[in-house]
């Protein structure tokens, strides 16, 4: 038995998907654990774009069982069309299972999404206003509707109008919409619909997961987002709302930590961050845009453009920290080709000190100055290196340089978009 985690070490889009498409090859099973239709990951297979929100990347490979776990927010329309966007492209769903405990997102979330982030104001959050928070505070409030409600059905009707009694006073008392009979109605005739189109991949996974881990299988967990968007552990609250940490991938999908063997965070060669909250390395000037075009850092799911940093020490060791990582992949090697030199954080300075620790508070992290160290670029292409040792030396050194910083060894490194623009230092499987 071999079971690898992959988590994000940053703000998210470290190039998760590319990273977990590669690794499915070798393994029997890949699962998707937490978060919703926010997550978006791309992949690029025979020069092929896929943009995948809920599916687990692994689809890809016909031969691998792909799992979406309770932890999940699940939302139908979504997960229903990449189905069929998928199947109308060849490429088979068949062994696509999700959990019946995940949680819906139902259409009173959006709503609620987009009135909660505009009573905050100035201090927004940057949400996708995709209903995740919403769903989350459901499910945590013991009122959320599961899948399994949807497939018997009263259920699904009893919680859903408990949920829109609950709702429409909130939203007539912001003076918003209620949802009235015919909008209820039209909920219904809806979601019935949904039931018939997603009954044949509904499947109890808590047991399948476990099951597959006893008769040996490999497994690879697929995380969303990243580490420093944690609920419990990043820059809270400019984060998400599930666990994206390696823990979070265990109660996920109903597993213990002492079946996990590896932990493989992603982090980019350089950091981006989307939505609001600090970001000790961000380039706001012309350096900082001409690493945004040539990385293409534009949201999957959004569109909308990424802040753009260098390489932060600090946050990376503190991911390897609260994920207990075993090993690192730096992707987008190749978007560094032609700078001549390039910046890397080893350190902040804070009131006067020096610290290597990531503060709590956003005022402190708000409040840090990066220190830097400068390497000199390669200014030459990587994208066709295959093997550590054909990459540039200057390439090499900064590689091993973040290895230092990190602590963490690099087994794997990205130079291009496609599943085959990767290098293996060390199997992972």
């Amino acid at each position: 038995m071999t079971s690898v985690i992959v988590v994000g070490a940053q703000w998210g889009d470290e190039g998760k998907g590319k990273i977990t498409d590669y690794l499915a090859g070798q393994a029997d099973m890949v699962l998707r654990c937490q978060g919703g239709s926010n997550a978006g990951h791309t992949v690029v297979v025979n020069g092929v774009t896929h943009a995948l929100h809920l599916i687990p990347c692994g689809i890809l490979n016909p031969d691998t069982v792909c799992v979406v776990g309770n932890g999940v927010v699940l939302d139908l329309k979504v997960v229903l069309n990449e189905i069929n966007t998928l199947e109308e492209q060849g490429i088979s769903c068949r062994k696509l299972v999700i959990s019946e405990k995940a949680h819906l997102i139902m259409p009173y979330h959006y709503a609620m999404d987009e009135y909660q982030e505009a009573l905050k104001g100035d201090n927004k959050i940057g949400t996708t206003k995709r209903g995740i928070g919403p769903a989350y505070m459901d499910k945590t409030a013991r009122q959320g509707i599961r899948l399994l409600d949807l497939m018997e059905w009263r259920p699904f009707l009893e919680k859903l109008d408990y949920n829109l009694r609950e709702k429409n006073a909130i939203f007539a008392s912001a003076g918003l919409p209620v949802i009235d009979t015919a909008a209820r109605e039209k909920i219904v005739a809806e979601y019935a619909a949904y039931r018939d189109q997603i009954a044949p991949y509904v499947g109890e996974t808590t047991y399948l997961v476990n099951e597959a881990l006893a008769d040996g299988k490999r497994l690879l967990f697929e995380g969303a987002q990243g580490s420093l968007l944690d609920i419990d552990h990043g820059t809270y609250p400019f984060v998400t709302s599930s666990s994206t940490v390696a823990a979070g991938s265990c109660s996920g999908v109903g597993i213990g930590p002492t079946r996990i063997d590896r932990v493989l965070g992603i982090a980019k060669a350089y950091c981006t961050r989307v939505g609001a909250g600090p970001f000790p390395t961000e380039l706001a000037d012309a350096a900082g845009e001409n690493i945004r075009q040539l990385g293409h850092e534009f949201g999957v799911t959004t569109g909308r453009p990424r802040r753009v940093g260098w390489f932060d020490g600090p946050v990376v060791r503190y991911s390897a920290l609260v994920n207990g990582m075993t090993d690192l992949c730096i992707t987008k090697l190749d978007i560094l080709d032609s700078l001549p030199e390039i910046k890397v954080c080893t350190a902040y300075s804070y009131r006067g000190k020096v610290t290597d620790r990531l503060p709590s508070t956003l005022a402190a992290l708000s409040a840090c100055t990066p220190i830097y160290e400068t390497l000199p670029g390669w200014q030459a292409d990587t994208t066709g290196c295959r093997s550590f040792d054909e990459l540039p030396e200057n390439a090499q050194k900064y590689i091993l340089r973040l290895e230092e910083l990190t602590g963490m060894p690099v087994a794997m490194v990205a130079v291009g978009a496609d599943r085959e623009s990767t290098i293996v230092r060390r199997e992972v499987f």
